[in-house]
């Protein structure tokens, strides 16, 4: 491949976040430039659930997952303390899909676009507004960190300054087993949280999160009686791979012509289900920015879309810190599944200040008469 010498967007990172801002930068005519040390496609500890505004999202570019690569849910259902609650989405279903189908979906349609993916490609520093890469440099008028948690484009920008930073411990495994159901289910124990997730139509997602990074699953299903039953002779159909899922907000996500996306920009729990959610929208808000000019216009919507997802993160890490409080919350849910599914929905497509105080008051009534 004859390398270019310049660009106008360079990406370092090729994640679904990374990916995802590629082909919406070049949907806005820039030429594109994605570099990851990686080989694709590549594989994380997640839930593997797109909640509808994320489908929404891909859908906007064009992306689209074709029937059987990806199993529907079509709410959330949260269990603990011998209590179930559960709520549809208002609009439109999630996909639970595997993260190495995602982003060979992602890697095609940024290919189609004519972006440029450099994969084993390491990015060794930045030079002003020059990329150095292994054996190559280049020029780009925009430079975009979309390289994880721990990004080397952030530290290089000036950008690690942090309000805020705390991070809880996943570990997600495969079992060959039918969904039993067509929600996400959270359930809820002292201290953790497992998620299951229909990935396919013999195989879930089971992801555990906690605060412990010395907990496994196979020490965390006795706690899931209900769960250890569901799973009960399915086999793993995957090893056991983990990740940090941390809580952090950044002081700024941009620098002069350099900007941060998906987690190198700043995280929410992965309680909320949100972060490529939170990723895709960044890159629908970083391309048209990108087209004006003017980075401070996504600063200004980075803002926005996390405030949402970190303060329902905020309210449930309540109930993993509180075991009384959970116990009163299950009950108080339980009792009036209505409030659970407004909260869904203000989850999913944003507050309404009149549902969210008409919840609030009848939460709280709940708990305090429970």
């Amino acid at each position: 491949m004859d390398l270019p010498t310049e660009t106008d967007v360079f990406i370092a990172g090729g994640g679904p976040a990374g990916l995802v801002a590629a082909i919406a930068a070049r949907q806005k005519g820039f030429r594109v430039v994605v570099a990851d040390s990686a080989h694709s496609a590549i594989d994380k500890a997640c839930g593997e659930g797109l909640m509808p505004d994320a489908v929404a999202a891909l859908s906007s570019l064009g992306v689209s997952i074709a029937p059987g690569e990806y199993v529907p849910f079509r709410g959330i259902r949260f269990s603990g303390h011998g209590r179930s609650v559960a709520a549809t989405f208002p609009a439109g279903v999630g996909y639970g899909v595997r993260r190495t189908t995602l982003h060979r979906i992602l890697a095609a349609k940024a290919e189609e676009a004519g972006v440029t993916l450099l994969w084993d490609s390491p990015v060794l520093g930045l030079d002003g507004q020059r990329v150095l890469l292994r054996n190559h440099s280049l020029t780009a008028r925009f430079i975009v960190g979309a390289d994880g948690a721990g990004s080397a484009v952030r530290r290089w920008a000036g950008l690690d300054s942090r309000l805020r930073d705390s991070q809880r411990f996943g570990f997600r495994r495969h079992f060959q087993v039918a969904p039993w159901t067509d929600h996400v289910e959270v359930h809820w124990a002292s201290g953790c949280q497992i998620y299951v997730t229909p990935v396919a139509a013999d195989q879930v997602n089971v992801a555990l999160l906690s605060r412990s990074s010395d907990l496994r699953l196979d020490q965390a299903l006795p706690l899931f009686p209900e769960l250890m039953e569901r799973l009960r002779g399915a086999a793993p159909s995957s090893t056991e791979r983990g990740s940090i899922s941390a809580s952090r907000r950044l002081r700024r996500v941009c620098h002069g012509r350099i900007a941060l996306i998906g987690d190198a920009s700043g995280s929410v729990d992965a309680v909320t289900g949100e972060g490529l959610s939170l990723a895709f929208q960044q890159a629908l808000a970083l391309a048209g920015a990108m087209e004006l000019d003017d980075l401070g216009l996504y600063q200004k919507a980075h803002n926005r879309i996390r405030r949402r997802p970190a303060l329902m993160a905020d309210l449930m890490l309540l109930m993993d810190q509180r075991d009384s409080l959970r116990r009163r919350v299950f009950s108080a849910l339980s009792a009036r599944p209505k409030v659970f599914a407004d909260m869904l929905s203000m989850h999913v497509h944003g507050f309404s200040p009149r549902v969210l105080a008409t919840s609030a008051i009848t939460l709280g009534w709940s708990m305090f008469t429970a």
